[in-house]
């Protein structure tokens, strides 16, 4: 039977690559954006097979039930969820007002920590054995953001969260495992790479480069594989070796 998967974030960057791949495994896959309705059409449009749908929904607003509930009635169920949707805020604590701390803070955490756990409880909800759950967590959450410390601090607990119900859901036959990206390539950080400040990030790998999209995705897409389930409560590093623990 054909496997049925949410993806949050799907529009561009990382989640679309992870969509693609899931699609190219032959999974049914719902497209989850927040704003970009066309970017998010034009990549369901884009996936091998058919059956892809788009679910819309703001995960930092109380709509996690409602975008799981959107998918399962599209897609006939829900096999596997990736938490990718995510957001980065540059808020360093010696320059950054107390009122702008505060913010960074809780809307980080509440989009990068809490819209993960709350689609994770509807989710499993309609699951059934054999069913996923992975989380993109990054590196920042071992090394430290010092630059963006909420972020560093919401994917750690993701990254905790992922351990966890990997031991309270194995009983169920569902798998919980998460991916930890170092710096990947993406449209948000195009001219980041392109500035005097590309070099140094290139050379945090050995590798002389950063990630590509794809090369997360193939993680996540094993990991919702059948072959995975002895993989539940990892925390897979993809960073090309530029942080080790």
């Amino acid at each position: 039977m054909t496997r049925r998967a949410l993806v949050t974030g799907a529009s561009r960057g990382i989640g679309a690559a992870i969509a693609t791949a899931l699609a190219s495994g032959g999974h049914r896959v719902a497209v989850h954006y927040r704003s970009g309705a066309d970017e998010a059409r034009a990549v369901a449009e884009a996936l091998d097979g058919d059956g892809h749908v788009t679910v819309q929904g703001d995960l930092g607003a109380d709509q996690a039930g409602q975008v799981v509930a959107e998918t399962v009635e599209k897609l006939g169920g829900l096999d596997v969820l990736v938490n990718n949707a995510g957001i980065y805020f540059h808020h360093p604590i010696g320059t950054t007002s107390f009122e702008e701390w505060q913010q960074a803070w809780r809307r980080t955490v509440e989009l990068n920590l809490y819209g993960p756990a709350d689609l994770a409880w509807h989710a499993v909800r309609h699951m059934p054995p054999g069913g996923r759950i992975i989380n993109v967590g990054s590196r920042g959450a071992f090394r430290g953001e010092p630059e963006a410390p909420a972020y560093g601090a919401a994917k750690a607990g993701l990254h905790a969260m992922t351990q966890s119900l990997a031991q309270s859901l194995a009983p169920k036959g569902i798998a919980v495992a998460g991916v930890a990206p170092g710096f990947v390539r993406t449209e948000m950080v195009t001219d980041l790479l392109d500035s005097p400040a590309g070099d140094e990030i290139r050379a945090q790998s050995p590798f002389g480069r950063v990630a590509e999209p794809e090369e997360v995705a193939a993680a996540v897409a094993w990991l919702a594989t059948e072959h995975a389930v002895w993989a539940s409560g990892t925390i897979m590093d993809v960073n090309g070796a530029s942080y080790l623990r």
